[in-house]
């Protein structure tokens, strides 16, 4: 091949254009190195998601904890709560705290 034949080439006349040579070296500086580069945007885009799923997981429990509130209203289900969760006791009672053993050997 001589250099007649590369000019004349399809290929490198495209790659030899300015507009070409110029464009290039940009594309790579804007996806790779500058500060709102396609990698950092892809991060936010991570970060967005984890952010937009936190949200919904505490919209969950929020409205979990206002249905316990709502069961909490009545007297009897608030002295059942406590005796659960918090082993509070009437003055004249025993609390026995019975564990299962499920580890089979």
């Amino acid at each position: 091949m001589t250099i007649r034949d590369l000019k004349n080439n399809k290929a490198v006349k495209i790659l030899s254009n300015v507009f070409v040579l110029i464009f290039i070296p940009f594309l790579i500086w804007m996806l790779f190195f500058d500060e709102n580069s396609y990698l950092i945007h892809r991060k936010f885009d991570k970060e967005i998601n984890d952010l937009e799923n936190t949200i919904s997981f505490y919209k969950t429990k929020i409205n979990e904890n206002k249905t316990v509130i709502k069961k909490l209203q009545d007297s009897l289900q608030l002295e059942r709560f406590a005796r659960e969760k918090y082993l509070m006791k009437k003055e004249n009672e025993d609390i026995y705290i019975i564990e299962f053993d499920t580890v089979k050997k």
